[in-house]
């Protein structure tokens, strides 16, 4: 059961919201520091990352699932802001040059339907950033904070997801260091945490973040296992026509 909207946006007010919104943008600025002329597409709740992107975009988009409901965005404006399926987004294909995936994986219904979605909607050659709760950070073992609910993931398992769905895994890192407490995350707190964690213990970080690209060119099918023909006890065992090899393991498969 996917989070509230209402309830998201409460939690990105509080100081813990403010340093977790923080630090991911140092991350996803550092990655993208331009969006002159691109298409940008927040989908979950990202409206906080989208707040302090670099201006710029020729069009940013929030679409946040059905299922979580949403909040105006942006507050002051004309709403910017899509409620949708998260599996039949309403966007033509390749529409969008970025993509944000904030609190959308951990949540999914289905994973793989909602990373074919977003590779659909994705232009070829177009960058979405995910960030996801990390498996082995101390913010996904609490509730207080929208970290701890839903599926939490490790590195191997989303760099397998995205393999899967026809994304080049090209980044990686993991933020939010400080401890799921509202007098670790003020400003000097959260960024003396996110010095002292990231080089002695660089796996905890509460968020992983993982850039992959859209790859449309080359691509091959997934190596598939074939059952031996089945032959009847009569009718004796004919070499076969062609020689066994092991199959070749490919990194992609298309559908």
């Amino acid at each position: 059961m996917r989070q509230d909207a209402v309830e998201l946006d409460r939690f990105y007010a509080t100081k813990r919201g403010q340093a977790a919104e923080r630090l991911m943008l140092v991350r996803i600025v550092a990655l993208w520091p331009s969006f002159t002329g691109l298409d940008v597409l927040g989908l979950g709740f990202a409206t906080p990352l989208l707040d302090g992107l670099p201006k710029g975009a020729r069009r940013v988009v929030a679409a946040m699932p059905a299922s979580q409901g949403a909040v105006i965005w942006p507050p002051n404006g004309k709403s910017s802001t899509a409620l949708a399926e998260e599996v039949r987004l309403p966007f033509a294909d390749a529409q969008f040059d970025r993509v944000i995936a904030l609190h959308a994986l951990e949540d999914a219904e289905s994973p793989q339907a909602l990373i074919r979605e977003i590779w659909r909607v994705t232009a070829p050659e177009g960058r979405v950033v995910f960030a996801v709760s990390n498996r082995s950070g101390l913010w996904a073992r609490t509730d207080a904070t929208p970290f701890g609910h839903g599926r939490p993931w490790s590195r191997g398992q989303l760099g397998t997801l995205l393999g899967d769905g026809m994304f080049e895994v090209t980044h990686s890192t993991r933020t939010l260091f400080a401890p799921p407490f509202s007098w670790c995350c003020g400003p000097r707190g959260a960024d003396a945490w996110e010095a002292i964690g990231g080089r002695l213990f660089p796996g905890f970080g509460g968020v992983l973040m993982v850039e992959a690209v859209k790859r449309v060119g080359g691509m091959t099918p997934r190596a598939v296992k074939v059952s031996p023909t089945r032959v009847r006890g009569l009718e004796g065992g004919p070499a076969p026509a062609l020689s066994r090899t092991k199959p070749i393991s490919r990194s992609h498969k298309t559908r």
